[in-house]
């Protein structure tokens, strides 16, 4: 599976709305994530407090590299290392979809088309998709 041309188009479109409110767009995420889903807190219990940040960063690489998504493995590798850890699974990230995409509604208002949200939502199930594989092969892996 690849992504659309449409879409890869749409979230480049996104790149400087996105950089310019990246902060504000993932504290709102916590928010959303936080007062909607209590269950995933403990998920971040471990977290640094400046993980808003880290994920502000992350989003921003995947948006910059989103037509060459071979440039994102090692922070892959990383997220998923991190995510085995801490106990993410694949029902975890429909929350923070939804919560992400809030969010970045929230924040950046009507600039947020129907057009960036249905980019936006392919992108990051194309990107949760590679991260549950990732993860589910290291969890097989601490199992055995």
């Amino acid at each position: 599976m690849s992504l659309s041309q449409k879409t890869i188009t749409s979230i480049k479109e996104t790149i400087p709305l996105i950089n310019k409110e990246a902060e504000n767009i993932t504290t709102r995420m916590y928010e959303i994530l936080f007062s909607k889903y209590p269950q995933t807190k403990p998920l971040f219990d471990n977290a640094s407090g400046d993980q808003h940040k880290k994920l502000a960063g992350a989003i921003a690489a995947f948006a910059a590299n989103i037509d060459n998504l071979g440039a994102l493995d090692k922070a892959v590798e990383k997220m998923s290392s991190v995510h085995v850890l801490t106990n993410v699974k694949p029902a975890h990230y429909p929350m923070v979809a939804d919560s992400l995409i809030t969010a970045i509604s929230d924040v950046l208002g009507d600039g947020f088309t129907d057009a960036y949200k249905d980019a936006w939502i392919e992108g990051y199930t194309f990107l949760a998709n590679i991260l549950m594989q990732r993860e589910k092969e290291l969890y097989e892996q601490k199992v055995s």
